[in-house]
């Protein structure tokens, strides 16, 4: 059964700057590590699909999703169509800027046709996790240093 997995990070900037990094679909592939591209088709709200380009080392594969989520300077969720996992940023003022925190859940579990396809071919469902970790890390690692340096 697939996890919630969870990244966080202190950024030393108010949430609004963060925010401004993190809605911009355009520098998606700046920070992730997996995410090749994230085309919204029309304006970034609830509701809104999207159309992606992800990479898994050398292996390369599209999916599609859906806005759940869009709350300026606090909270932005899409649903991934292909197995309804749902990926979060969620934005909390501290005293010295703002914690990121990057989430994604399986609500819902996902399909078995899904966990096959990551068992045959992206290492199975243990290291494909692992690594969607170290690559949350490294993505808000990114978006931190970005913010900081006002990028």
């Amino acid at each position: 059964m697939p996890n919630t997995l969870e990244a966080t990070i202190d950024i030393s900037a108010p949430p609004e700057q963060v925010w401004a990094v993190v809605s911009d679909f355009k520098r998606v592939s700046e920070f992730s590590p997996h995410t090749v591209k994230m085309v919204p088709l029309g304006t970034p709200k609830a509701g809104t699909w999207t159309v992606n380009w992800n990479k898994d080392g050398k292996k390369y594969y599209p999916t599609t999703s859906r806005i759940v989520r869009y709350e300026p300077n606090q909270a932005f969720a899409f649903r991934m169509n292909e197995n309804f996992t749902v990926w979060s940023y969620t934005l909390e003022p501290t005293a010295t800027g703002t914690k990121l925190i990057q989430r994604r859940d399986v609500p819902n579990g996902v399909s078995l046709p899904v966990r096959k396809v990551i068992d045959a071919v992206l290492g199975g469902e243990q290291s494909f996790e692992a690594d969607l970790v170290d690559g949350m890390q490294v993505t808000l690692g990114r978006i931190k240093a970005a913010v900081e340096s006002r990028g």
